[in-house]
């Protein structure tokens, strides 16, 4: 996810709000300028794309150029129009009509205030799987539903003819507008979804896209595939960019030599790339509010892996034991920081001081370097458990740069935990994913980016429920924390922050993972490229406005 690089503002939505309509969108294009003739970016993609089908998605940093929300997120995490024109919000904020602007399908067809309600339902309802599920709590009967509780249909979403979609929230979201940015609550055709049946989704032609570029060319598992000029997008004028062209490439070399022979317009450099770049005209870095954190598995296969990670002490000494500032400088070696908790910094203020979200919740000798108290409280957490040596399965995938991470944290924690063995399994990003859901795993290399400016967004995915909770962490007082600050406080700003701080400290006194670093991504960008959206958080890379110019 990515990218997952998500900055900090919160949107209040107490008052009628009426969104521009497309027509002052032209002036984010830098000016007229002068355009190449061939309007075509070149792209490189770590992996094979998981999913077309926004209701199973498993990120949307880029997929916001194919599919189109309500709203789309603009430069510096604003909000900008999409495919609501007008919006008005009940004085108590729970009421939402949107009215859907007269928009097509890729094949040209309409797109109506019932392809939003039939999304929301689908993306509901438990045997839809959505890992992102949990982003519609608030709405109207969303828990109970995505529970197993209620039915789809009582969900908090109505139409009103053709172009109004009516929301109806059980409590007010501080967050909602940035949270409609996302291709998640964007429509889906209910027609599309019965013509193709069980294709749906499968291949580029099973489906229809409703942003500014259509995908061609995926088959579901191949190495290339493009974005392609939307001619049928309500607001197809601003877009410049005829085609995008992407190909899977793993090796950060391959990319670079093509980036280096005029055949990618950007790529994302390595640690040790970064050295010998970062002085280079073309370097450029792009901040993501992501948190990197090495994941327990909770409910291990393994009777004695099991135990061991279930011991408090044995967690904390893991996490004692990672000398996060000798990570990052010398392995990673790019301008990531060391993390404070799992809320990235710079996301979030307090809103009655100002204090950085990750400042004022950080508790000393969580995420530190104290190899003393890790070997001490190793010994006490073997003694605990009856075991006098373990052995970890740590997966990762072999994206960039996770093999020299996992390398590293193997010889740190069998250097400083005496007994421990780390056995490394670096795989495709596919496989891992796989493994992951599963949970064939002891430790993993995990990660998460805001999907909104918001510590929320961070918090929600490790409660017990969570489709993100891969380890299985369970705290009934973390639970509680975050529905309090989502629910019964959710309009009290002070009250809400403070739910949020103290369920990061249960977070974090529980040792449920160990968060590590926060992401910078380097890359060398070709000059000629224009007008690249990038956003810390949600969808980060926004190509509507994109252009080569001469």
């Amino acid at each position: 996810m990515k990218k997952r690089s998500v900055v900090a503002v919160i949107f209040s939505l107490l008052l009628v709000t009426v969104l521009a309509a497309c027509g002052k969108q032209g002036s984010q294009t830098s000016g007229s300028g002068k355009y190449a003739a061939d309007q075509v970016l070149n792209l490189s993609y770590s992996s094979t794309l998981d999913s077309i089908d926004v209701s199973k998605s498993s990120g949307f940093g880029t997929t916001g150029n194919i599919f189109e929300s309500l709203y789309r997120l603009g430069k510096n995490g604003t909000v900008t129009p999409g495919l609501a024109s007008k919006t008005s919000v009940s004085k108590d904020g729970l009421t939402y009509k949107f009215t859907i602007r007269d928009a097509k399908w890729s094949d040209g067809s309409a797109i109506t205030a019932q392809d939003f309600v039939y999304s929301w339902q689908r993306a509901v309802t438990p045997k839809t799987k959505s890992q992102y599920a949990y982003l519609f709590s608030g709405v109207k009967n969303a828990d109970d539903i995505v529970a197993g509780k209620k039915d789809p249909k009582t969900l908090g979403v109505r139409a009103e003819g053709k172009h109004t979609f009516i929301v109806t929230l059980s409590t007010p979201i501080k967050y909602f507008k940035k949270l409609m940015t996302y291709p998640l609550f964007g429509p889906v055709s209910e027609t599309a979804v019965k013509k193709w049946g069980s294709k749906y989704a499968t291949k580029a032609q099973y489906m229809l896209y409703s942003g500014p570029f259509k995908l061609v060319g995926w088959t579901g598992t191949n190495n290339s595939w493009q974005f392609v000029k939307n001619n049928h997008y309500w607001d197809k004028k601003a877009v410049k960019l005829t085609k995008i062209n992407y190909t899977v490439n793993e090796s950060t070399t391959t990319t670079l030599n093509l980036f280096q022979d005029k055949k990618l317009d950007l790529t994302q450099l390595s640690s040790e790339q970064v050295k010998n770049l970062k002085h280079n005209a073309d370097y450029k870095t792009y901040p993501y509010s992501i948190t990197q954190f090495l994941s327990y598995n909770f409910n291990a296969s393994n009777s004695d892996v099991k135990k061991a990670l279930n011991n408090q002490n044995i967690r904390r000494a893991i996490s004692l034991a990672i000398n996060r500032k000798q990570l990052v400088t010398k392995v990673i070696g790019d301008d990531s920081s060391t993390a404070k908790g799992l809320v990235a910094k710079d996301l979030a203020d307090n809103p009655k001081t100002g204090q950085d979200f990750a400042d004022q919740a950080y508790l000393k000798n969580t995420v530190d370097y104290n190899p003393t108290l890790a070997k001490k409280l190793w010994a006490k957490g073997l003694k605990e458990t009856g075991l006098k040596k373990l052995t970890l399965r740590l997966v990762s995938s072999n994206e960039e740069p996770n093999k020299p991470v996992s390398q590293y944290y193997k010889g740190q924690l069998e250097k400083e935990l005496s007994g421990l063995t780390v056995d490394l399994s670096n795989i495709p990003a596919s496989v891992m994913s796989q493994r992951r859901e599963s949970g064939d795993f002891d430790l993993y290399l995990g990660m998460w980016g805001a999907d909104f400016n918001d510590p929320i967004s961070y918090l929600q995915i490790f409660q017990k429920n969570s489709g993100y909770n891969f380890g299985k962490y369970s705290s009934a007082k973390y639970d509680a924390l975050v529905d309090k600050a989502s629910k019964q406080d959710a309009n009290n700003a002070d009250a809400r922050w403070q739910d949020m701080i103290e369920a990061e400290q249960v977070l974090m006194k529980d040792q449920a993972i160990a968060p590590v670093y926060q992401t910078v991504y380097s890359f060398l960008v070709n000059p000629k490229v224009k007008g690249i959206i990038h956003n810390t958080a949600g969808t980060q890379w926004n190509y509507k406005y994109t252009y080569i110019a001469k």
